[in-house]
């Protein structure tokens, strides 16, 4: 016997896409270019490697949950930091939990912050759609009604939580933004974070901000959630990690931190659970966490890759360059019709809107449909190279 639960998720996004690949052959001229997974493929500092060897001698010993002080202050050094918040805004040992990956730790807030019932009702959990697929999982395995509120170009690709029924509000237990947004790369500005957290006290239920993409940005900061809650985390909390702002998503450390009654019962969880990071890897996140040469030098290349696509795509596809992010959100007209294309003719593996999304008026298209996501991960050349010849076949 397995959780019945199980039967209720929809395949996971790589895996729909390999079976509409199945069988077809990219062009025999040249490698082939994965552009549908967010993995950043950028150098990573060589104080990795070093601060794993200098502490080796940990691989040894059971790595605390709630992470080591140094950890933790480290990133309550980096959240002060970045976002102008007074001194002593953020205590390290009641507002932050290191984690083993921020994806983990959006599934396992779920079974956090989702009771049996709201009211007597069956509980919901509010994302956009498009969506990480974690959220829908999350919600799902923890008994919730996933809600899938869309976010398209009309409302500036924003989720407008605060229009949804009373009733619906009534009965949500949890609430996730992901900001800059995957795929779109729309950034929350001030305003529309200060609304939602609002919303999330007056309705009683956790907001939970995936802030992954904050530092991959072309020239201004995207605000952030903590500079809307004027010093109280009540029913906030938000994920930071290292993957895309290090590059190093092999690493898989990230931390959350907030509302510290919540972070109390997240932390007692999470010893259930045993998603704490090795002890050397904590200390590899420390360090990378106080240093911003690294990021700076990633950011630059991303912003020289946009420049390349804007020279290709500028005025088709609903070109845009995103306000965050590393993804190019091109409305193609089918998505998976494009993803086929582009793979057998141009050898360039894309990820379709489609398996991004949900909704759609019970079509199943979703928002999504019409759209490609093509993450700029590679070096320069690679992309470059990558996006001519999709330019070409798009065309």
């Amino acid at each position: 016997m397995i959780n019945d639960r199980l039967a209720a998720l929809s395949d996971y996004p790589f895996r729909r896409l390999a079976g509409l690949l199945d069988g077809l052959e990219p062009p025999a001229d040249g490698a082939p270019t994965i552009m549908s997974i967010g993995e950043p493929r950028h150098p990573f500092p060589g104080l990795v490697a070093a601060t794993l060897a200098a502490a080796a001698a940990d691989w040894g010993r059971y790595p605390p949950t709630v992470g080591t002080a140094d950890l933790r202050a480290a990133c309550a050094e980096w959240l002060s930091r970045r976002y102008a918040l007074p001194a002593g805004a953020i205590d390290p040992d009641t507002h932050v939990l290191p984690c083993n990956g921020t994806r983990e730790a959006l599934f396992t807030v779920a079974l956090l912050a989702v009771p049996q019932a709201v009211g007597g009702e069956r509980p919901a959990v509010l994302m956009p759609d498009p969506f990480y697929q974690v959220y829908a999982g999350a919600a799902v395995l923890a008994g919730a009604e996933p809600v899938f509120v869309e976010a398209t170009a009309g409302g500036g690709f924003l989720p407008d939580f605060a229009g949804l029924p009373e009733s619906l509000l009534r009965r949500t237990a949890l609430a996730y933004l992901c900001t800059p947004s995957n795929p779109q790369g729309t950034v929350a500005d001030l305003a529309y974070l200060r609304a939602l957290v609002a919303l999330a006290r007056r309705h009683d239920f956790v907001l939970a901000v995936d802030a992954c993409y904050s530092e991959v940005y072309p020239d201004s900061p995207p605000p952030g959630v903590f500079e809307a809650c004027d010093g109280d985390f009540d029913r906030v909390l938000a994920f930071h990690s290292l993957s895309k702002r290090s590059n190093v998503p092999g690493l898989r450390s990230g931390f959350v931190a907030g509302d510290p009654a919540l972070m109390a019962a997240y932390a007692n969880l999470r010893s259930y659970s045993g998603g704490a990071s090795p002890l050397p890897v904590m200390a590899a996140a420390a360090a990378l966490w106080r240093d911003e040469a690294h990021v700076a030098e990633s950011r630059a290349l991303y912003r020289r890759k946009f420049d390349i696509a804007a020279g290709l795509f500028d005025g088709r596809h609903g070109f845009y360059r995103p306000d965050g992010g590393f993804y190019l959100w091109l409305d193609v007209g089918d998505g998976e019709a494009a993803a086929r294309r582009l793979w057998t003719e141009a050898g360039v593996k894309v990820m379709p809107g489609r398996y991004l999304s949900r909704g759609g008026g019970g079509t199943g298209r979703g928002p999504g449909a019409p759209y490609i996501r093509m993450a700029l991960v590679h070096d320069l050349a690679t992309t470059e190279r990558a996006l001519s010849r999709a330019a070409a076949v798009l065309r």
